[in-house]
């Protein structure tokens, strides 16, 4: 008679899932064993089960479908909750399999317990406890259906005990996969926003994940409104490419063309973005948003309208209401600011006549160029996420994934495994930052183990980088933020991955073409200027004053050589040449 354990797995692979990230741990036996017997569900072993959940976002992220992850009970459950809060914020599908502690010891405070029904709520959109074999399929049906409608995390915390009861079956549910459908206003509400929007002089857009599948309806509304076309980091792989109206993204790691386009507005269209941070929405723009989940309307900026839909059908209804705009002083204004910001971005990502240390730009440059035309791309939280974004160059085949939402360090090899386990001929792309890689270090190894050809480039500055920004944006001294690095060339060697370590421009390219060309994992050290400013597009006066007493206060604590690496790197070495 099948197990509980076996009717997990049977409902899962009618789903399509095809393995299951984890470690195993003896509350978990029961449903490890019946992946083995069943043979077709592959055990994607991990090194930690944070690198698990991480891993299944990543495969959730790229698939948009349901991917699955598991813990046995107490600690080994508790490792997966950072990935899981990734997931959930990240809005993608994942069910975490959470074993417990024998069901009569609950409440007993028995070894290693604790309540992840309690602890997983915060980060998940379903969580439940089964404590009887009755509850189960009915429980797992339940929570896979609300990750993938609602399209977040569920977790269903099950005792060891129950995994190994009879199952109690259950007539059999149709897969639980996505159901697609349409979804868009009544006609009123696109009445109002064509209405709106016609009586605009100055249209901007700004897209976000929300985007996604809906590229040309969003070059066809730019077209009809001659609106320049912003976009936000999540946005980024979706609205970049082949679109005559992209003018940049804004935010903290944005340009200021992007910045100075939604400014200049006076209607602002919202399309599929929860782009956070308030002090970049226009100050006196009309604004109309568009999102697939109402609660997300006027969240970060009051709206005069908000429309419950997704980006592609709510565009393909509003075009035929909009007048065919022929003013485009706005939108011409908008990307010749851009094409000169953008110029000035490209002028920082060169060899720099093989002067040391190597400027970060150009190593994102690099990767861009000799990457394939379908890579996925992982930048690690930090330095790492503001080169990608500004030097990627994304095609509509490419696609750039990360902690965009959560903002978690140590993401790019973790998520990485996912992406390459889900796509095993595609090529993947880590960028990571060395206080990142070496917070997983040891997902290194599960690179080996499985065998995934992952290709890793360290941004090796020996710092926590972009918090040393922060603080010199804050006005403090640099502290608690330097990193003794090994060579992770030699580290990456050691374990049996291909490993270089390059310090000099000249070598760049040669060392990454030979990476990305390795039948396997390979791993490129490359050690970058630790002094690079990342400025964003608005500098506020609290910003200027923090740089000032930053200055002041190094000098005084007999760190003056600081300012002298930051000028060299950010002033000198450009201003002469």
């Amino acid at each position: 008679m099948p197990t509980v354990a076996d009717t997990i797995v049977e409902i899962i692979k009618d789903a399509g899932v095809e393995r299951v990230y984890g470690l195993p741990g003896d509350s978990l036996n029961g449903f490890t064993d019946a992946l083995r017997r069943e043979g077709k569900v592959a055990w994607q072993h991990v090194r930690h089960e944070e690198a698990a959940a991480f891993a299944a976002a990543a495969e959730a992220a790229l698939t948009g479908e349901l991917a699955v992850c598991a813990g046995s009970c107490g600690p080994g459950n508790l490792h997966l909750i950072n990935g899981l809060f990734d997931a959930n914020r990240s809005r993608v599908p994942v069910l975490a399999i959470a074993a417990q502690i024998p069901g009569p010891e609950i409440g007993s405070t028995y070894f290693q317990e604790t309540h992840p029904q309690d602890l997983f709520r915060e980060c998940s959109v379903y969580t439940e406890l089964v404590s009887i074999p009755e509850q189960l399929p009915r429980v797992l049906e339940i929570a896979m259906r609300t990750a993938i409608e609602r399209r977040g995390v569920a977790v269903v915390v099950i005792p060891g005990e129950v995994f190994l009861a009879n199952s109690a079956g259950r007539r059999k549910s149709a897969p639980i996969t996505y159901s697609p459908r349409v979804t868009r206003p009544a006609d009123a509400e696109m009445q109002a926003a064509a209405d709106l929007l016609n009586s605009a002089r100055k249209v901007t857009i700004l897209g976000g994940a929300g985007t996604e599948g809906a590229h040309s309806q969003l070059v066809a509304i730019a077209e009809k409104l001659k609106a320049p076309v912003v976009h936000a980091l999540r946005g980024k792989e979706f609205i970049e490419y082949d679109n005559p109206y992209d003018v940049g993204m804004t935010g903290l790691l944005g340009f200021s063309s992007g910045y100075r386009a939604m400014e200049g507005c006076d209607a602002l269209l919202m399309l599929g973005t929860d782009f956070p941070y308030q002090q970049f929405y226009p100050s006196k723009a009309k604004i109309i948003q568009v999102d697939i989940r109402g609660e997300q309307l006027g969240r970060r900026s009051p709206v005069d309208l908000g429309l419950v839909g997704s980006v592609k059908d709510t565009v393909d209804a509003l075009l035929p209401l909009l007048k065919d705009r022929t003013d485009t002083k706005h939108l011409d204004s908008s990307t010749a600011h851009y094409a000169k910001a953008r110029k000035s971005l490209d002028d920082l990502a060169v060899n720099d006549r093989n002067r040391t240390p190597i400027h970060p730009q150009y190593v994102a440059r690099l990767i861009s160029e000799l990457a394939t035309e379908d890579a996925v791309f992982i930048p690690d939280v930090g330095s790492p996420v503001v080169w990608a974004s500004r030097y990627l160059a994304m095609n509509g085949h490419r696609r750039l994934i990360g902690s965009f939402s959560h903002g978690t360090m140590a993401n790019a090899l973790p998520h990485a495994i996912g992406a390459q386990s889900a796509f095993p001929g595609r090529q993947v792309v880590a960028l990571a930052g060395d206080g990142g890689l070496a917070m997983l270090l040891g997902e290194l190894l599960t690179l080996r183990q499985n065998k995934l050809p992952v290709k890793i480039v360290v941004f090796n500055n020996s710092s926590l980088n972009f918090v040393e920004v922060e603080m010199k944006a804050a006005g403090f001294v640099n502290f608690g933020t330097g990193l003794d690095n090994p060579n992770f060339g030699d580290v990456a060697t050691a374990i049996g991955l291909f490993g270089q370590r390059v310090e000099k421009p000249d070598d760049l390219r040669g060392a990454l073409a030979a990476a990305f060309a390795h039948d396997g994992p390979a791993l490129v050290d490359v050690v970058t200027a630790r002094q690079e400013l990342s400025i964003p597009p608005a500098i506020t006066a609290e910003q200027v004053k923090g740089f000032t007493l930053y200055a002041l206060r190094t000098i005084m604590s007999g760190r003056g050589d600081e300012l002298i690496d930051l000028a060299d790197t950010n002033v000198f070495r450009r201003l002469f040449d």
